[in-house]
């Protein structure tokens, strides 16, 4: 048994470690024929990386962004956002409100989800003011980051406005350690919008009839920053909340009014679009030798050029079997409140991103790649094994360059039987920055292949 398991080691090890560019090299010959003979080879290859303008990005996700930031290497971002609301078929109000009158509205921004200290990038305490508009016109089903709100809204119609600091100083330590706190901004409403609601559901209950029918009495809200800069929450859910009193009659026949509110919130099931605009990336999209960029949300990307036309005469023939990608980043830049590292790259053709995030698909390990986790310890971005990009384009196109774009993303999870999955990719749409080093050495990749010696 102890010989066996050394001529299978042995054969194993030299499988491993044979690698040329122009001699074969034979493999295993005392175990198989002579016309199973397999020879394997690692080619060594230059590629090329650049920094794109990314124009804009599919909007599509449950998250927001709102306020302004400016970072000295990365620029200038503002980002704000247009929802609609998510209405069950058939709503009424669960109460009659005393007299049929409404008593207030709000709008709430709500970041961070569970976490108690909220989530943000920027100074927690630069003075923000928000903004709420009502929408006119419905959004599109398919959106970019570009769009204009002033095609869906009038900006000269507000329906309120609040100041705010991201970390809420007037909060008390026992509130916000408590189970039930979430933090937000709250936004009050003109009292009439509240009403026309619930006038609406006694004298057009077709309004309600589904959610089509809703987005065409009310299109949603516009929501934006009108004054500071230096900090940007992530918004992961909004509610209006409509207040009233209604009637409850006690055991002993006395009546009481008592409070209640109608809740509208954003969910899946509805729009929720992020609009950014961009400034000040000069310095990323000029020539670097030393360095490419990715900055989210919708600000640039990395392109990498791969030399398939130079590869193509070597690795034709072949079966290529391993091409694992490493890609080196630079350290978090050391100034105050710098963006940080996204957590996750897709690797793909740049021509189909488009269709990948509008058609909301998963890395199939084909023709679209996620990388590890980022490594802060190293500073790396790992793809193990993305060989079949090179085998699909010299099949395709062996006449042409494959280019590939490097994009930050957002993974969403489910975990079955103590393994995570992957359920969405989306853009990452939150504050980041990455230097990816581009000299020589970190461009430089290995392709490992094989062929049957005849």
């Amino acid at each position: 048994m102890k010989i066996q398991s050394w001529l299978w080691g042995t054969a194993l090890a030299s499988l491993l470690t044979v690698g040329c560019t122009d001699e074969l090299t034979s493999i295993g010959i005392t175990i198989q024929p002579d016309k199973d003979t397999i020879a394997v080879f690692t080619d060594t290859f230059q590629m090329q990386a650049y920094t794109v303008r990314m124009d804009s990005v599919y909007a599509r996700t449950t998250f927001a962004q709102l306020g302004e930031l400016y970072d000295p290497l990365y620029g200038n971002v503002q980002s704000d956002y247009m929802c609609q609301f998510y209405c069950p078929e058939g709503f009424q109000f669960k109460y009659t409100p005393y007299e049929g009158k409404i008593d207030s509205i709000d709008y709430k921004i709500y970041y961070g989800g569970s976490n108690r200290n909220g989530a943000w990038v920027g100074d927690s305490l630069a003075p923000m003011r928000v903004e709420v508009f009502q929408l006119t016109d419905q959004l599109p089903r398919h959106f970019y980051t570009n769009i204009d709100p002033a095609l869906y809204c009038d900006r000269t119609q507000s329906l309120g406005a609040q100041t705010y600091t991201a970390y809420n100083l007037s909060i008390p330590d026992s509130v916000r350690e408590s189970d039930f706190f979430y933090p937000c901004v709250a936004v009050k409403i003109p009292t009439e919008v509240g009403q026309a609601f619930y006038d609406a559901t006694i004298q057009h209950p077709e309004y309600f009839e589904n959610q089509e029918t809703f987005n065409d009495f009310f299109p949603g809200l516009y929501v934006t920053n009108t004054y500071g800069s230096g900090n940007m929450l992530t918004i992961s859910s909004s509610e209006m909340h409509i207040y009233y009193k209604h009637v409850v009659t006690g055991s002993a026949g006395q009546d009481s009014l008592v409070p209640y509110w109608e809740t509208f919130s954003t969910t899946k099931e509805v729009i929720q679009l992020s609009r950014f605009k961009n400034a000040d990336m000069e310095q990323l999209l000029a020539p670097n030798e030393e360095y490419a960029f990715l900055k989210t949300p919708a600000g640039v990307c990395t392109q990498l050029v791969i030399p398939t036309r130079e590869m193509a005469p070597i690795l034709g023939g072949r079966i290529i079997n391993n091409w694992p990608l490493e890609l080196k980043a630079m350290p978090q830049d050391n100034w105050e409140f710098a963006l940080p590292q996204s957590s996750y790259l897709l690797l793909l053709p740049e021509d189909s991103l488009k269709g990948f995030f509008e058609q909301a698909r998963l890395d199939d390990g084909l023709t679209s790649f996620l990388s590890d986790i980022y490594d802060s310890s190293t500073r790396t971005y790992t793809f193990p094994n993305v060989a079949n990009l090179i085998k699909l384009q010299i099949e395709n196109a062996p006449d042409e360059d494959l280019r590939l774009l490097l994009v930050p993303v957002a993974r969403t999870t489910q975990s079955y039987t103590g393994t995570e999955t992957t359920t969405a990719l989306s853009h990452y749409m939150a504050p980041s920055g990455v230097r990816l080093r581009k000299g020589k050495e970190q461009m430089t990749f290995s392709v490992t292949s094989s062929k049957y010696a005849r």
